[in-house]
């Protein structure tokens, strides 16, 4: 009987289950890539939006030679003005680019808290599928102001007022898909590589927006548009939501050992430990998240309190019963101002760079895809260091500690060459986007799978949707104060961006003092 090839050996080396999870990672993995495409092509645009023009005088200089000479004035294309594009080039250009950074983000705020409650009630296929194909119409809408020649601002607010509700279907339906396929196992490395789909979307945003931003910006709109529509095709033909849909396997461990969140934990039955020691190891993809901590307790209140409707598993969870889980305002919180401070880069990190380097808008937004390089590396990394301390909180609070420092260095460094400034981007990134990424994945899924929801799996997409709702509320913000500060100093747009991380760092406390501990309850209970 001959060898198999070395190929088909690696293909059955894998179950089928194995498979379908590895499918299901790649493919919500591109499908939320496709939604950051969309987003990031506007802070590559509004370099073009506003240009430095030359000073006034030297135009009037200019008309009055070409008068003298006897030379008919050459009229300019209406779509065409030497400060930019209508109405952004007038001296208030930030205040308008900051309304439509605040436009989006203010619509996608509130609309994700009604998203997780409507996802949870519908086909998350259909729901993502219909989501992403309004986005591509959104966002392709925005780049045809150019050719179309719209210089009227309510088309362009209104363009991303309608983008940002729309895009709201994309992150719990995602969430809430991955996490039925993946359980506690690693869960925080897994979601920290696969939450690098965010900084994925916006290097490949970034390079599509700026390969057209100098010669045709509608253009920047236009295919981000299109390449997210036909993502939603794709999503609608191969988006599987449960592995029971597919008859694979997933089967909770109830003796799996907890991730601590610094949320109130349950009490320990001595059956329990017993149970632990008999039990038969579980693949880790499968075991379920936040089952019964070995050390510390909470009192039966907590754990029946939340339940609602969900009790049996079968209903969706109310908004009230999601926000009485353990852990989950905290974490809100302490999301709204770490996504102030990322969403705040992702939007003027291009402008930054283009005052102060003085690089055109494409150079300024292939450099800024460097911030979101550093990104990847710290969702990975506060995953990974999450799984080994069992401890999401700590994790943050520690990344957010050394993250404030990291901006006043960038703020002060950036100034002193373009190295520095790529060294600063990668550091900056990974510190800044770690905690984010973080909360948004395995914080998120292991709260939506809380012990208290009692097998409730419908209140994932709802937990999901507000805490990253919340998150919103900062990414709001974020852009819309660096609009009103930037004119006085770019030093007092990272003054704030380091207030915000203190604040994300402050709400996070109690759960960090909780989370320690329990870790010396449970050293102490292992020495007797």
């Amino acid at each position: 009987m001959a060898q198999l090839p070395p190929g088909i050996r690696f293909i059955t080396s894998f179950s089928r289950d194995q498979w379908y999870r590895a499918f299901i990672f790649s493919l919500t993995f591109l499908l939320y890539a496709s939604f950051h495409l969309s987003r990031k092509p506007i802070s590559i645009v509004k370099g073009e939006l506003h240009k430095h023009c030359a000073a006034s005088h030297e135009v009037e200089l200019n008309s009055y030679k070409e008068y003298a000479a006897g030379i008919q004035p050459v009229r300019k294309p209406s779509n065409v003005s030497q400060c930019g594009w209508e109405p952004f080039d007038k001296s208030n250009y930030k205040q308008l680019l900051g309304a439509l950074d605040y436009s989006f983000l203010c619509a996608y705020a509130v609309g994700m808290y009604l998203s997780g409650i409507i996802g949870e009630r519908l086909p998350i296929r259909y729901y993502l599928t219909v989501g992403m194909l309004a986005s591509g119409l959104f966002t392709a809408m925005f780049g045809l102001g150019y050719f179309y020649n719209i210089h009227n601002l309510w088309f362009y607010i209104m363009a991303q007022i309608a983008n940002g509700l729309v895009q709201t279907t994309g992150w719990p339906s995602v969430v809430t898909c991955i996490g039925n396929w993946f359980g506690k196992g690693r869960r925080g490395l897994i979601m920290g590589i696969w939450n690098s789909h965010t900084s994925v979307g916006n290097i490949v945003g970034s390079l599509i927006a700026a390969y057209w931003v100098s010669t045709c910006w509608g253009l920047s709109f236009v295919m981000p548009g299109v390449i997210i529509a036909v993502m939603g095709i794709v999503c609608f033909l191969f988006l599987i939501e449960h592995p029971k849909d597919v008859s694979c396997s997933c089967t909770p461990s109830s003796s799996s050992k907890t991730f601590l969140n610094g949320a109130s934990r349950f009490r320990v039955q001595m059956p329990a430990l017993n149970a632990k020691e008999t039990s038969k190891p579980q693949d880790p993809e499968t075991q379920h998240l936040l089952t019964d901590s070995e050390n510390c307790s909470v009192s039966l209140n907590s754990s029946t309190a939340v339940t609602g409707g969900g009790r049996h598993g079968t209903s969706a969870i109310s908004f009230l019963g999601a926000l009485q889980i353990p852990g989950v305002i905290e974490f809100s919180l302490c999301l709204l101002f770490a996504k102030l401070v990322s969403y705040t880069f992702l939007f003027w990190l291009p402008l930054y760079i283009t005052n102060v380097e003085h690089l055109d808008a494409r150079r300024a937004g292939d450099l800024s895809t460097l911030f979101d390089v550093g990104g990847i590396f710290g969702g990975i990394l506060a995953g990974l260091i999450s799984d080994r301390l069992q401890k999401r909180a700590s994790t943050c609070g520690m990344m957010l500690l050394l993250a404030a420092p990291t901006l006043y260095m960038f703020s002060a460094v950036s100034k002193m060459g373009l190295e520095a400034t790529v060294v600063m981007l990668l550091i900056s990134g990974a510190l800044v986007n770690g905690p984010y990424a973080l909360i948004t994945t395995a914080v998120s899924a292991d709260l939506g799978t809380h012990k208290s929801l009692k097998g409730n799996a419908r209140a994932l997409s709802t937990v999901t949707a507000i805490i990253d709702g919340t998150g919103s509320v900062g990414a709001a913000l974020g852009p819309l104060l660096a609009g009103l500060i930037s004119p006085s100093g770019w030093n007092n747009v990272f003054y704030m961006l380091m207030v915000a991380d203190a604040c994300a760092l402050l709400f996070l406390l109690r759960l960090i003092q909780k989370e320690l501990r329990c870790n010396v309850d449970h050293t102490l209970f292992k020495e007797h």
